[in-house]
């Protein structure tokens, strides 16, 4: 790399090289290569004068591209795809004359998008399931662990750190369906021309409609799909890109809001990210922890959001059946989305893989809390030795009242207990007060809700998809 010209961080410091490579030039000059095969193949067998022998000849340098030759070319000509037919016609002299046959530049450049980004979404989904299944273990492993929940930050009813877990759990199993569902709608462009109407292929086929109708679908077989778009224009619609994209931020999303949560809790001391032995958390303090892989989780994934309003625009603001404002935006803003992605999905995996949770520290939050929350239990316990029930809720509020002053004005112990048992109203002893006192007493269905979420949605999903599970990511820096 040199150090006098700019360098994205996402191939720098973020993405994978797996993922580097689905976007690279080689990936996409190789795709064209292999798209410009499966055209002539697919002309050959529907009857055009197209020989085995130039076929073979196509074959033979589909990996093996003359780079120098294209560069070359592309600076007397500016046009980049037919740089690309010249270099290969000069590899193969005897199918130059029938590469791109009958096709314009989106053949191969929409086609390959699709392509690439059915591969890329591939590997997301890949590293998506992973995050899934750290997330699982991670949830039964602490479903049963109390903690002090929170609605506004502010403390509420008790649930279990593993329950918690499957909060993030659930948003991330509703990005899969997401993913799935629009990888599965990807179709090719197929090869339809300047326009769409696939008027070349008139010329060519001498007017046989029913030839006509079979290429796009045996391209697209050809190139592993099940079928090309219907109708377009001279490119697949931009709205397919939105789409991808609204994938990759949902996915952000998810992530982003568990980041936050771990953020927030490592300020608790209840659950720390990994920390390296040697990582340093401050130039300055020394003794500083800072959750930077959440940190870096978040400020990717805030990227992630933004960039999907490029595909949407670009989407809206397309003129009739092709403009060109929509390359030099889409070439930055869907690799780059999947760039960012790839790294935040590795980031995630690291996390969940090495989160360190601190059971005394968290049970010492919420045994501050607890009595307050005990104060339902305790009061119908002393309705039941003969208390009056409208009484003893008047009395439990004054003392919640007062117990909460000394916490927050005088900075002492919540004392709440202690005042219920000195109150003759209640007729009970600071011992049987404390009995009341067991959090799991207070978590509700927190620990088979997790378990029943796990045995019936999640284990089933990992089960069908074992064969991508185990990944470990590696982060860079």
């Amino acid at each position: 790399m040199s150090n006098e010209r700019y360098a994205s961080p996402l191939s720098e410091r973020y993405a994978s090289r797996e993922m580097q490579y689905i976007f690279s030039p080689d990936k996409k000059f190789k795709t064209w290569r292999r798209l410009w095969i499966a055209l002539a193949e697919t002309e050959k067998e529907l009857g055009l004068n197209i020989t085995e022998e130039q076929i073979e000849e196509l074959k033979e340098h589909a990996e093996d591209i003359n780079y120098d030759v294209a560069k070359e070319r592309e600076r007397v000509v500016r046009h980049d795809v037919m740089s690309h037919v010249y270099a290969y016609g000069v590899q193969c002299p005897k199918a130059k004359g029938i590469i791109h046959l009958g096709a314009t530049s989106c053949y191969v450049g929409d086609n390959t998008d699709i392509i690439i980004m059915s591969e890329a979404l591939k590997l997301v989904r890949k590293k998506l399931l992973n995050v899934i299944a750290e997330l699982a273990k991670f949830a039964d492993a602490q479903k049963s662990q109390p903690t002090l929940a929170f609605t506004h930050f502010q403390p509420a009813q008790p649930t279990t750190v593993g329950k918690r877990a499957t909060l993030w759990l659930q948003e991330f199993e509703m990005d899969l369906e997401d993913l799935d569902y629009v990888l599965s709608s990807l179709k090719m462009l197929g090869s339809k021309g300047t326009t769409g109407t696939q008027a070349s292929f008139l010329e060519l086929f001498d007017g046989d409609q029913e030839t006509i109708d079979k290429i796009d679908p045996m391209i697209a077989e050809k190139m592993g799909f099940k079928a090309c778009y219907p109708v377009s224009g001279q490119t697949y619609s931009r709205k397919v890109d939105t789409r991808v994209l609204n994938v990759l931020a949902g996915i952000a999303a998810s992530a982003h809001k568990f980041s936050n949560d771990i953020r927030l809790l490592q300020h608790l001391k209840e659950i720390e990210e990994p920390f390296e032995k040697t990582q340093i958390g401050s130039s300055a303090m020394a003794y500083k922890r800072n959750p930077m892989r959440s940190e870096r989780i978040a400020s990717l994934s805030r990227y992630v959001m933004i960039d999907a309003l490029n595909p949407a625009i670009t989407s809206a603001t397309q003129w009739f059946e092709r403009t060109l404002d929509d390359s030099a935006n889409k070439r930055l803003s869907v690799p780059e989305g999947f760039l960012a992605v790839d790294g935040i999905l590795d980031l995630c995996m690291n996390v969940v893989d090495g989160l360190v949770v601190y059971p005394k520290v968290i049970e010492k939050r919420l045994m501050s809390e607890l009595p307050f929350m005990a104060t339902e239990n305790i009061m119908m316990d002393a309705v039941k030795a003969g208390g009056d029930r409208q009484e003893l809720h008047e009395r439990i509020r004054e003392l919640s009242m007062e117990a909460g002053r000394n916490v927050k004005e005088k900075g002492e112990e919540n004392n709440l207990l202690e005042l219920i048992a000195e109150d003759p109203a209640f007729n009970m002893t600071l011992e049987e007060l404390k009995k009341t006192m067991e959090p799991s007493r207070y978590i509700g269905r927190a620990k088979e809700q997790v378990e029943a979420y796990l045995k019936n949605v999640i284990s089933p999903l990992l089960k069908k998809n074992e064969d991508v599970l185990g990944m470990k990511a590696e982060i860079h820096i």
